[in-house]
């Protein structure tokens, strides 16, 4: 090699190593850097950037390319986004986690288009199904239906066919609500349902012209067949109850994850499923954030447990419990949600009331006596206005609490009375975007046009007042996508090709802040979660597709390409072992 050709080397040589930038030293380096995006950070101080770190658990920096370059060091996980959005991680503000595990192991209803094809579907499962033993199915909704079913009784089939299909297995299948369920003769021979049965306080035994019970249970009365399951279930072992529910964990997580959901606010569980999820998490066994509401328990085992039950966030936690579920109406589909003025199409009911509002305070005075948030189910307009009265009147006896955060889950339907009341009491209301566009074209046939638009999923008028909406999907009820409950947030389109309510319409930028920073505050947990800043937990969504840009209707094809917890890769599409949340 001639001295010359040397030299111009060795200047190459040194020319790249200044140009190229220096790692950094292991203590310092980032364990995870996603950079070459469009990271909209949901905080104001910095909303967008190119590039984030993670050290750990939680976030290093978030900045340009060149900013976090410098934090990459030879062990650093380094993606390269391609331009791609990141955002905070979905936080799923209202579901039912261990229900959407088991949703994963009983017969999927939600895209039958008729009643025959559930009769089919059942009849297929006797066929590996051992005599007696109970078969399961959620997800029909007879509003969703192309045709009625023969012989319908309010719109809602009678059991014959059912029985006819599955004589010898006792059959639940649980309405897309979870506010009712349709069940075989078996079922009701073993649950001693007849037309003598009187119906339970909060629940309907729904007969037909003849005075003999249809199959369909509104509400409480499903109980009595929830007894007669139980009573069929004693036997099984403890292991095998472990076994159950550790699937319905796995499985919970691999859907969660796969949407984009870092986070689950649980609503609710006993104390006892709290204690196997507390199990779960030492075991460091829960892939997604877990924030848990204790629900099915009394005021007086409250009163002497809440205490030993309080979790709030701390550091990399993936299970909080500091709330308490209660339910005061069932829902619109089912008749079952608390109006004010009667149905339009069953004028002698105003709907059910299934705790009552006596029972609701007593929790209200337990709970803000150790410093627990109450969450409690109201859809109807008269269930809403009764649980503000009842938040009100314990808020007034106890002037002294600051920073309650009490919720009304759904909130779906308010008189405009009630709407300024949420944000004068600090209430704040978690609804489910997917529930307006999927409840949307039958709404009217409850309460009527005029009442459906003045009094269902006012948004924009609770935003106009400064309340605080949170977002999810009731999952099961709904899929857990929340990319489609975004899209219904900002669009309000029904599948009839129209939009419900049009006026009640989110921004982009509102309808994300409920699935981010407002999930986060609804959890008492902003400081930790909801945004892309420093110090905060590296929960992480990473989509095919910018759903802040691209044309409304593109919306729903986005898909979700990686879910980071904790600055771990949990979800990565097209990776078989990522994909599992593993």
């Amino acid at each position: 090699m001639s001295p010359m050709l040397h030299r111009l080397l060795l200047l190459a040589a040194v020319f790249a190593a200044a140009c190229s930038p220096s790692r950094a030293p292991s203590g310092e380096a980032a364990t995870l850097v996603l950079r070459n995006g469009r990271i909209v950070t949901v905080d104001s101080a910095r909303p967008e950037a190119e590039a984030i770190a993670m050290r750990g658990a939680t976030i290093l920096a978030v900045g340009s390319n060149a900013e976090v370059g410098r934090l990459i060091g030879d062990s650093t996980e380094v993606i390269d986004l391609q331009g791609k959005l990141a955002i905070p991680g979905f936080i799923e503000s209202h579901g039912h986690y261990m229900g959407l595990g088991r949703a994963k192991m009983i017969l999927d209803l939600t895209t039958a288009k008729r009643w025959d094809n559930i009769v089919d579907d059942v009849a297929m499962a006797t066929r590996d199904t051992k005599v007696d033993s109970w078969i399961y199915g959620r997800g029909w909704h007879q509003e969703k239906w192309e045709v009625p079913p023969p012989g319908a009784v309010e719109g809602n089939p009678v059991h014959d066919a059912l029985s006819k299909a599955s004589p010898n297995n006792p059959v639940i299948l649980t309405h897309a609500s979870g506010h009712a369920a349709f069940v075989n003769k078996r079922a009701m021979e073993l649950a001693n349902i007849t037309r003598r049965t009187p119906n339970p306080a909060g629940g309907e035994i729904v007969k037909g012209p003849d005075g003999e019970p249809t199959g369909l249970l509104r509400e409480t009365a499903q109980r009595l067949v929830g007894a007669a399951q139980a009573r069929a279930d004693s036997g099984r072992s403890e292991e095998d109850r472990e076994k159950e529910r550790r699937t319905q964990v796995r499985l919970a997580a691999e859907e969660a994850l796969s949407k984009g959901v870092t986070s689950f606010h649980d609503a609710g569980s006993s104390f006892e499923t709290i204690d196997f999820l507390k199990r779960m998490e030492a075991e460091k066994a829960l892939p997604v954030r877990l924030y848990v509401m204790v629900r099915r328990e009394s005021n007086a085992e409250m009163e002497q447990k809440l205490p030993q039950y309080f979790m709030p966030l701390e550091g990399d936690d993936y299970l909080t419990v500091r709330s308490i579920k209660r339910q005061i109406d069932g829902a619109l589909g089912s008749h079952g949600a608390w109006l004010l003025e009667p149905y339009i199409d069953l004028p002698e009911s105003h709907g059910l009331t299934l705790e009552t509002p006596e029972d609701i305070e007593g929790t209200a005075n337990v709970a803000i006596k150790h410093g627990f948030q109450v969450n409690t189910h109201a859809i109807g307009d008269r269930a809403n206005r009764v649980v503000l009265d009842i938040y009100e009147k314990v808020f007034k006896a106890n002037p002294d609490k600051k920073n309650l955060r009490w919720r009304i889950e759904h909130a779906q339907h308010l008189d405009p009375a009630d709407v300024p009341r949420f944000a004068q009491l600090g209430v704040i209301a978690a609804m489910q975007g997917t529930h307006a566009t999927s409840d949307g074209p039958w709404i009217p046939k409850r309460l009527g046009e005029e009442r459906a638009i003045k009094t269902s999923y006012v948004f924009r008028d609770l935003m106009k007042t400064g309340a605080i909406i949170s977002n999810g999907t009731d999952v099961p009820v709904e899929n857990i996508d929340p990319i489609a409950s975004f899209y219904a947030a900002v669009s309000l389109m029904m599948n009839t090709g129209k939009s419900f309510n049009p006026a009640q319409r989110m921004t982009r930028e509102e309808a994300l802040r409920t699935y981010t920073i407002n999930g986060a505050y609804a959890a008492f947990e902003e400081e930790k979660k909801g945004s892309l800043s420093p110090g905060k937990l590296g929960d992480i969504t990473v989509l095919s597709k910018d759903i802040m840009k691209v044309p409304d209707a593109e919306i729903p094809t986005a898909v979700v390409d990686l879910t980071i917890v904790g600055g771990k890769v949990k979800y990565r599409r097209g990776v078989a072992g990522e994909e599992r949340g593993k």
